[in-house]
């Protein structure tokens, strides 16, 4: 009677599993289809080249092929819409760059909820931008950029764009501490930089990566970091918070997400996953050789990170009235 009703229990508990689809997929995943990883911005930039580097580790961790598709536009929107739309099966992912927590505020009518329709699966690093000016600039220090935004002629910057994270760094500054920063935008890094080594814009915000490649080759000349912290990269370079502006702190960021209603075991097991794959001595390596500070940790702390970016950026875009390319 007792081997009778278990062998019913379990036959009634495996059944419902299977009536569940959500329980069916997490079984069977991932030996049922290739991998996407869908970097939202085109290829050659930060986030195409974390996507890749991450691909075939976890390609040979997980048994299954895991390519990059690389779906760009409107500061990488259109890729998480693409992703947030797909089948939460745990065979298509994010991987976004920190303007993924500015478009919520600065496009209208985006096609997605950013906190209710993806799911944060890591947070794979952040990096420090760099303040900079050309070889030849009047200013020597951050504190000379202070004292002439003070005055009445002002300072102008470059940044990869409207509503970047440069963009929003230097407003907040501004707005904050009575500087006057009059912004230019640039169609990318590569024109930003063009002009900026050039002399015909007076600074430049971008990553590290951007900007170090023009520092080493002593064209550019680094003022300060917009990390709380110095970067190794930079060691030399002091901080905007402690150059005055206590608190100050606007990093760079990478993440990677899923569709919202992905199976918590796949978003479990891809998470360790990932985690593991960025501790690999190569990848770490090359991570770090983009100026990226690993951090990775739980899908909760990720989740907790970016809807903080969210919020305080969007704070940020409202007072400045900032709009999009």
């Amino acid at each position: 009677m007792k081997r009778s009703t278990l062998r019913t229990a379990l036959l009634l508990t495996a059944a419902a599993c299977m009536a569940t689809p959500l329980c069916a997929l997490a079984q069977a995943w991932p030996n049922k289809q290739t991998i996407k990883l869908v970097a939202v911005f085109p290829p050659g930039g930060s986030v195409d080249q974390v996507a890749r580097l991450l691909a075939q580790p976890l390609s040979q961790q997980l048994g299954q092929n895991v390519i990059v598709e690389n779906k760009g536009g409107a500061s990488g929107s259109i890729g998480a819409a693409a992703v947030a739309a797909a089948a939460a099966d745990g065979y298509t992912f994010a991987v976004v760059f920190d303007t993924h927590g500015v478009n919520p505020s600065l496009i209208p009518n985006l096609p997605f909820d950013s906190k209710k329709d993806l799911a944060p699966v890591v947070l794979i690093g952040t990096s420090a931008m760099a303040l900079a000016t050309h070889a030849g600039s009047e200013f020597k220090t951050f504190a000379d950029v202070v004292a002439a935004a003070k005055s009445k002629q002002g300072v102008n910057y470059g940044t990869i764009g409207s509503g970047s994270l440069g963009h929003l760094a230097m407003a907040l500054l501004g707005r904050s501490a009575g500087l006057d920063f009059q912004h230019i935008p640039y169609k990318g890094g590569g024109p930003l930089m063009n002009d900026a080594i050039g002399g015909h814009v007076q600074l430049s915000i971008g990553s590290v990566f951007l900007t170090k490649p023009h520092i080493d080759s002593k064209r550019m000349r680094p003022l300060a970091v917009t990390t709380s912290k110095r970067t190794p990269e930079l060691p030399d370079v002091p901080t905007i918070a402690e150059s005055g502006f206590a608190g100050f702190d606007a990093p760079a960021w990478w993440a990677i997400l899923a569709p919202a209603k992905t199976p918590p075991e796949i978003l479990k097991r891809m998470n360790e996953e990932i985690n593991k794959a960025m501790k690999l001595p190569d990848i770490a390596k090359k991570l770090e050789a983009q100026g990226i500070h690993v951090i990775g940790g739980s899908s909760d702390a990720a989740r907790v990170f970016i809807e903080q970016q969210m919020d305080i950026w969007g704070k940020v875009v409202k007072e400045n009235s900032i709009k999009a390319d």
